[in-house]
């Protein structure tokens, strides 16, 4: 370790996402809620893929990347859809990775379109390019609060392609959480209705869908 390192480590100490507790960005405890397995289910009548199943654990994680823009944080995501990909079995497919678009005032908030650098972090990582295809084109209200049915509605509508898109290939949607599928729902709908061809989600975390 450098001198400038040491000192740094001294000013600002690494801590663990999941509890605080200094030491490793993510300590042995909290590593047994953000180990990466491998989820598969339909939901919205998309087959979602996923590493994670969501605890307190992922929600800190997601937040420290999303909110903080924390690297390490990001790296624990890119590695469970990494991981995630490598189960898969798409490597006969023709892969394009398409990401789920931040909202503008959250582009804004963040400086920068999280799942859109996630998916570049992926990329470089499979080889899979990303097709930066979708926009959001109206406004949402916060899903967190919603039950189904309610995010089903919220979202209806949200998305359609970006000008000048055209994403060919075997399409994967990327995002961060799942939870009753409304968001990766409408999305494949956006890129289906268009003629575009969707074959999967995948996602880091997978939550406890809402009745």
């Amino acid at each position: 370790m450098s001198a400038i390192e040491a000192l740094s480590q001294l000013l600002f100490p690494t801590r663990c996402f999941g509890c605080n507790e200094i030491g490793l960005s993510i300590c042995s405890s909290c590593r047994r809620e953000w180990h990466p397995h491998y989820y598969s289910r339909h939901l919205s009548q998309l087959r979602v893929h996923s590493a994670v199943l969501y605890s307190a654990t992922a929600s800190k994680i997601l937040l420290a990347a999303k909110e903080n823009g924390l690297k390490g944080a990001d790296t624990l995501i890119v590695d469970a859809i990494v991981h995630v990909l490598s189960q898969g079995s798409f490597d006969r497919h023709n892969i394009r990775l398409v990401p789920i678009p931040s909202s503008h005032s959250a582009r804004r908030r963040r400086g920068r379109s999280f799942i859109v650098d996630i998916s570049s972090s992926v990329s470089l990582r499979t080889g899979y390019p990303v097709a930066d295809s979708l926009e959001l084109v109206r406004k949402v209200r916060d899903q967190s609060g919603l039950h189904a049915s309610a995010r089903a509605r919220n979202m209806q509508g949200a998305f359609a392609l970006k000008c000048g898109a055209y994403p060919r290939g075997d399409l994967i949607l990327i995002d961060d959480v799942v939870t009753t599928g409304a968001t990766l729902g409408e999305a494949a709908r956006a890129l289906t209705s268009q003629g575009f061809h969707v074959i999967a989600s995948v996602t880091a975390c997978l939550a406890q869908p809402l009745r």
